[in-house]
């Protein structure tokens, strides 16, 4: 019986077990369908796609759509027409992201479509106007699947054969944020191992551009960027290596003057991406036209790292600052916004909040869309942005633009209806190391303000190394003389709490343990008193490991606390006996001492006597950074240790 009902609970928690993993995974994972219709040479795609489930509270949610059409051309339209240049049978590849809803973006299995009737002189769906533009069809979030697009143009006046780079995974994040799981090339491209290139010729060309690192918001369409045509190409991939871990290297050959071309990366981000959703992260692409010169373009595609595909958003380029070298830096931030009324928004008003750390009087707008002038100090009745200022917030207002609702009828492309302001600020002239966050609120003409997320700053810890001195006094030992030398390490200038570990070398004498013991000697050579005294002195160099944590009271009052620990890395102990006689009478001396014998015996030990207490102190001075004084008082665990200990210290 008892074996039965042993065997009956292992089975009822086998069940449990196997019943909450199956609730763990994902098994209800929603599938958009790809489906399509002939009518003579075109082709039209229509997504079947799944019940959205709206978040409470949140503008109504709807899908955005990305199309790769199976010939190197895509749209990001919701049910795109399509005509090929060619008969044959193409794959369709569909993502579907779905904003303003509570679940993942689904899933799209390609779909393999036989054309019959093509027209050779069909357009793509979208004719580039810069010759190297970056793209993506949607923000990354953890463990997701997102989709770059590289597009690339010969506007050379002669066919050519070159090489594209994508770099990726920045070096200044520990983890990799992305895994490159395909590349499509359409256009007879090849993948490459090497990046070593041989160059025959020298170029001087009187064409000077500038190169853009701007974020469009519009992120599917090709607007204008300024590009630079540069010449120093081992210069830009030195300084490319040095900013990404990883790569991929595209190889192409034959392209026609004006031709244009597309080349699709998948990438998975990985479970260790950075999780800081107000997080800027970037890939870079570098455009070799031709191998037979150092010439090349070079593009940088900023992205927002999001936990839901939310497009009114804030984030920072500068979530991680080191604050030694933030002085003279310009942070960015950006807050992107989306119009999902029924109709356009003339005035778009952004208020957020800016940390005190920040002097709202440098502020600089960056880039913006829609697109308009800064507004002067009258009324205009044009398009303008407009910048105003509280105690505690930086106010941007778009004034007399048309920016179009989601919901808006014949308004097909999502991308249309957001919009964004990017800004740069300095440092105030008396910060701290002090985390910060702030978010905006977004008001749409006369709407309720929509909240966004807290873009976040933080500071690196640092390390501070300090150098110590000073003298430890204690007042139970004989004779005590110690002095000691060392060093500290801590975070750099931290501004309130944090932890300080020191490594101390003393140099300790003092004398312990004496003791006097007096007899009566009665001999026939001598009568009187004997006096024995025996002495032990000590010679020590010590190591003392304190551990504590402070905190600093402003910036030049800083009180802490913590335990240590002391060993002796060399002790000498000298035990030294001497015997002195007196003569008395009656057991009372009548005369002086006088030494009859002295000897000495040392001893010599190492790593020994630990010891261990606990530790207060304060400091005057800098406490943050620089020199400063201090006392403190150490409560040994072992008899007789207490002591206290003055000090100068100067951080670095």
């Amino acid at each position: 019986m008892k074996n039965l009902i042993t065997l009956f609970i292992i089975l009822f928690i086998s069940q449990k077990a196997i019943s909450q993993e199956t609730q763990v995974v994902d098994t209800t994972r929603r599938v958009a369908n790809i489906t399509y219709k002939k009518n003579g040479s075109e082709v039209t795609f229509t997504p079947e796609t799944p019940t959205l489930t709206q978040i409470a509270g949140a503008p109504t949610a709807f899908y955005k759509h990305f199309w790769e059409l199976g010939d190197g051309d895509y749209s990001n339209e919701e049910a795109p027409t399509k005509q090929y240049k060619k008969e044959g049978e193409y794959e369709v590849k569909y993502w579907a992201t779905n904003v303003y809803d509570n679940g993942k973006p689904p899933t799209s299995r390609p779909k393999k479509i036989k054309v019959d009737d093509a027209n050779d002189s069909a357009e793509a769906s979208n004719a580039m106007v810069d010759d190297l533009t970056l793209l993506r069809n949607r923000e990354p979030m953890p463990e997701e699947e997102m989709v770059v697009v590289m597009s690339y143009k010969n506007y050379k006046d002669y066919a050519t054969s070159g090489t594209l780079h994508l770099y990726f995974n920045e070096q200044k994040y520990k983890a990799d944020n992305f895994e490159l799981a395909d590349t499509r090339l359409y256009n007879n491209e090849r993948q490459i191992d090497s990046e070593d290139f041989v160059f025959t010729h020298e170029v001087n060309d009187e064409r000077s551009f500038y190169a853009s690192s701007k974020n469009e918001i519009n992120l599917l369409r090709a607007h204008f960027q300024d590009s630079t045509e540069k010449e120093d190409l081992e210069l830009t991939l030195m300084e490319t290596k040095a900013t990404y871990k990883k790569s991929s290297t595209i190889a192409f050959e034959n392209m026609k003057p004006n031709e244009e071309r597309n080349i699709f990366y998948t990438f998975k981000t990985t479970p260790e991406m950075l999780k800081d959703t107000s997080a800027i992260i970037s890939v870079r692409s570098i455009y070799i036209p031709d191998n037979n010169y150092k010439t090349h373009k070079v593009k940088d595609m900023e992205m927002e790292i999001v936990t839901s595909h939310d497009p009114n958003k804030m984030s920072s380029n500068s979530t991680f600052l080191n604050y030694r070298l933030v002085r003279f830096k310009r942070p960015k931030f950006k807050i992107r916004f989306q119009n999902n009324g029924e109709g356009p928004a003339n005035t778009i008003r952004l208020e957020t909040d800016v940390p005190d750390m920040f002097d709202k009087s440098t502020i600089q707008v960056e880039d913006m869309y829609p697109k308009v002038k800064i507004c002067p100090k009258t009324e205009v009745n044009y398009s303008c942005l407009d910048t105003t200022y509280t105690d505690k917030q930086a106010i941007f207002t778009f004034k007399n633009i048309y920016l179009p609702g989601s919901e808006q009828k014949n308004v097909k492309d999502y991308d249309s209806t957001q919009g964004f302001v990017k800004y740069s600020l300095k440092f105030s002239k008396d910060f701290h190391k002090q985390k910060t966050k702030s978010r905006t609120a977004i008001i749409f003409d006369k709407n309720e303000p929509i909240i966004t997320n807290y873009s976040t700053t933080r500071f690196l810890p640092g390390i501070s190394i300090g150098a110590k001195t000073g003298y430890n006094a204690f007042s139970d030992l004989e004779d005590s003389k110690s002095y000691f030398v060392g060093a500290t390490i801590s975070p750099y200038k931290s501004y309130k709490w944090y932890w300080q570990v020191e490594l101390l070398n003393s140099f300790h004498e003092y004398n312990d343990n004496t003791t006097v013991t007096i007899e009566d000697i009665d001999s026939p050579t001598f009568i009187g008193i004997q006096r024995t005294t025996k002495k032990s002195s000590y010679n020590n160099v010590d190591w003392e490991l304190p551990v504590l944590a402070r905190y600093n009271v402003n910036n030049y009052i800083g009180l802490g606390a913590g335990i240590q620990g002391m060993i002796s890395l060399s002790e000498k102990n000298t035990e030294s006996i001497t015997i002195e006689r007196a003569e008395s009478i009656n057991g009372v001396e009548i005369g002086p001492y006088t030494q009859i014998s002295e000897t000495s015996n040392s001893t010599t030990n190492s790593f020994n006597n630990f010891r261990t207490g606990f530790l207060v102190e304060a400091t005057a001075g800098f406490a943050r950074i620089g020199p400063s004084v201090g006392a403190r008082y150490v409560i040994s665990f072992k008899e007789n240790y207490n002591y206290m200990q003055f000090y100068a210290i100067w951080k670095f």
